[in-house]
């Protein structure tokens, strides 16, 4: 069997030919095997693979793709992230050009956000069985093209399915290029590879509405979708030099009927989640819809446990890193989910900036994020995941909380302070949480454990906006926006209590042992813990 690696698909360069080694142990997968702890595909695939033509030294190509592939996924991640916010921005301008409502144009936004809930499940079998290097050139074409398309839409249903295709895009990108490193880098390496996923996934959404209002103010709005043209090709050509071609050729066939109830179960919550955030309906037609999506999700769970090879293999659960990672992951996300919805009421309603102001409040938590990928990789080599993600979570549901004392008479100081201490706070909890789900992975479960990662994390930050929504809903009430000191003082007491339950989040997190993510954070195993085990 035959395996394209390098940058041709040819015999020419870059080919590698199955040897009896592969045969003996490899069992039909297209990444050898290594030692647990320093478990890096790559190296193994080219030690027990002869290279006919291109590179002949293994170190020469690793070194290569180590050196560029964060920045390709970073660049496409980039994308992904801006464009999921610059939208939000633009909306009633694109409905005043297209000539109709604003309201009519939610479509714009769910459409995405549902072609999200759908594919990411199967992003990482998609991998498998096709390839990242195919899959990813599959996932930044779309979503170029339907940028592109979105750029062009003469009427407000064009731009919905332009908008379908650029979702399934968005789909596959985040999970195929986050599963392109957990294969590319070893554990060791893992800490420093992530930070490349993690400052985009921040940057991006508090970019978007600053960059979506400038936009909007001086140029055509049609320019939002249209400057993701360069990057989008910039990516292409990325990909064909540098993105590796890892696939699994002893891949199961796609499990449709798990992928119709899953598919359709957290589709149908998506837009339960996101209709509730709008209070776009009574209560009791959403408490129906809810009560189907988590009818269809258990039917789901019933059909994952009775077959070998699910959709989503629930069993990973079993191990406890991946467990504690993924659920406590998704409390604490309340909080990094919430605030985005919460941020705006208080600056632009209760203290009166402009939406242009009120975005440059936001991004020292960018700089934050920058500032943190330089010691994110010596606070955990030096504490460990389980008094980081403890302190931390802690930590930041304080900094929501102190929110609570931004008013009229708050210093500008005060409030880029407050908001670089929640950039800082948030991005080392993500780089803790996304690197602690591949610690005790096998490589081989890698897709499937990036692919329930990735669709908790999507749904998790749709649960904060909700979750953010009903708190504000409750203490505002029937408060007039016109009354700012009462609108304040329910704001106030929305981020105290989305700060207290990220505070209790941190219980979750002390399920961990103190040696968890060693492996990942080149921290010493203590011996008290080393005992224990």
């Amino acid at each position: 069997m035959l395996i394209a690696v390098g940058n041709s698909p040819t015999m020419e360069r870059g080919r590698i030919v199955r040897s009896e080694f592969v045969r003996q142990g490899g069992r039909g997968c297209a990444y050898g095997r290594a030692p647990k702890a320093e478990h890096h595909p790559y190296l193994p695939l080219l030690s027990a693979w002869q290279i006919v033509g291109g590179m002949s030294q293994p170190n020469d190509l690793t070194s290569q793709i180590k050196r560029y592939m964060p920045w390709l996924v970073a660049v496409s991640l980039f994308m992904e992230n801006l464009d999921a916010t610059i939208v939000n921005t633009a909306v009633p301008t694109m409905a005043r050009a297209l000539e109709v409502t604003p309201l009519s144009l939610k479509g714009v936004l769910t459409s995405y956000t549902l072609c999200l809930a759908v594919f990411i499940p199967i992003s990482g079998w998609m991998a498998d069985r096709y390839g990242t290097r195919r899959v990813f050139t599959w996932a930044v074409s779309l979503f170029t093209l339907g940028s592109l398309l979105c750029g062009l839409a003469v009427n407000s249903h064009m731009l919905v399915v332009s908008r379908v295709v650029q979702g399934i895009g968005g789909a596959m990108m985040t999970p195929v290029g986050r599963l392109a490193l957990v294969r590319t880098f070893p554990r060791s390496e893992m800490l420093a590879a992530m930070n490349y996923v993690v400052i985009p996934a921040l940057i991006g959404p508090l970019l978007g509405p600053f960059v979506g209002g400038m936009i909007v103010h001086w140029l055509p709005w049609r320019t939002i979708f249209f400057v993701n043209l360069p990057i989008g090709l910039l990516g292409l050509w990325l990909i064909k030099r540098h993105m590796p071609d890892y696939r699994d050729a002893a891949v199961a066939p796609l499990d449709r009927r798990g992928f119709l109830l899953f598919g359709s179960g957290i589709a149908l919550l998506s837009y339960v989640l996101e209709i509730f955030g709008e209070h776009r309906l009574p209560p009791g037609p959403i408490l129906v819809l809810l009560a189907i999506s988590l009818g269809l999700l258990a039917a789901y769970y019933w059909h994952g446990r009775r077959i070998p090879n699910p959709v989503m293999r629930l069993t990973l659960f079993d191990v406890r890193t991946f467990n504690v990672a993924v659920l406590g992951g998704i409390i604490t996300r309340l909080g990094i989910g919430g605030m985005p919805f919460l941020l705006p009421l208080l600056y632009q309603i209760g203290l009166g900036f402009p939406a242009w102001q009120a975005g440059l409040l936001t991004m020292p938590q960018a700089a934050a994020a920058i500032f943190m990928k330089a010691m994110s990789k010596s606070i955990l080599a030096r504490f460990g995941h389980r008094q980081v993600l403890i302190l931390n979570t802690v930590l930041f549901g304080c900094t929501i909380m102190v929110f609570s004392l931004v008013g009229p008479g708050t210093p500008i100081w005060g409030i880029l302070l407050l908001s670089f201490m929640q950039g800082f706070f948030s991005a080392l909890q993500f780089t803790s949480m996304n690197t602690l789900v591949y610690a005790d992975i096998d490589d081989r479960d890698a897709s499937m454990a990036n692919s329930i990662a990735s669709t908790a994390q999507m749904m998790a930050l749709s649960f904060g906006v909700a979750f953010a929504s009903l708190l504000a809903g409750w203490f505002i009430g029937r408060t007039p926006q016109t009354d700012t000191v009462a609108f304040i003082r329910a704001l106030h007491h929305s981020y105290l209590a989305l700060g207290a339950v990220t505070i209790l989040s941190s219980f979750v997190f002390w399920r961990l042992q103190p040696n968890d993510g060693n492996n990942v954070s080149n921290r010493a195993a203590t011996p008290e813990a080393a005992e224990a085990a």
